[in-house]
């Protein structure tokens, strides 16, 4: 059975040989892209554009995915594409801190970077999504935020920043602390 393929407009459709010559059967467009093939094609149609600074920062990601890949001895799932997103995210933050008030060329080219590599994270989780799950690790019984971090943290994994996380609980635990009455010593 030999598979023909043709590209219609931006969706790629696959076609099967089905019977006599030229019958075929049409399938629907492939319906989920693995984060990393995302990345490699996105590569490629910027190379094709000669879109230098989004060639640059997609080759350095996916390189980085590549060593990845390479260190597990295996295909990256997209959870693992996004933990190394994130960690080029961080590393072009830290360069924005750097560069501030000094090169504000390079730190706005750092943050046009960010802004590229944003585009390939999950949907961000809401303050308030974020502040009722520590409410309710609060109301379990955590009461340190080593604790609430412990419970809220493996929820939003991947889709929503450890340090805001981190500040949100910062932030009930005093109003759970100042709303509990204390006992007189």
């Amino acid at each position: 059975m030999r598979v023909l393929r043709c590209a219609q407009e931006d969706n790629q459709l696959r076609f099967r040989r089905t019977g006599p010559v030229g019958t075929f059967e049409r399938h629907p467009p492939f319906v989920h892209m693995p984060l990393f093939d995302t990345l490699q094609s996105d590569l490629n149609a910027a190379r094709k554009a000669q879109d230098k600074p989004r060639v640059l920062v997609l080759g350095t990601i996916f390189s980085d995915a590549k060593n990845r890949k390479i260190e597990l001895r295996r295909d990256l799932t997209d959870d693992e594409v996004v933990d190394v997103l994130r960690k080029g995210i961080k590393r072009r933050r830290e360069s924005i801190e750097m560069y501030a008030g000094k090169r504000d060329d390079l730190a706005d080219k750092e943050r046009s970077e960010v802004a590229v590599l944003e585009a390939y994270l999950p949907a961000a989780v809401s303050d308030e999504e974020l502040r009722a799950a520590v409410r309710a690790a609060i109301a379990a019984g955590a009461a340190q935020i080593g604790a609430v971090m412990g419970k809220v943290l493996p929820q939003f994994k991947g889709r929503a920043d450890g340090s805001t996380i981190n500040a949100i609980a910062r932030e009930e635990l005093a109003r759970h602390a100042s709303a509990v009455p204390q006992e007189p010593a």
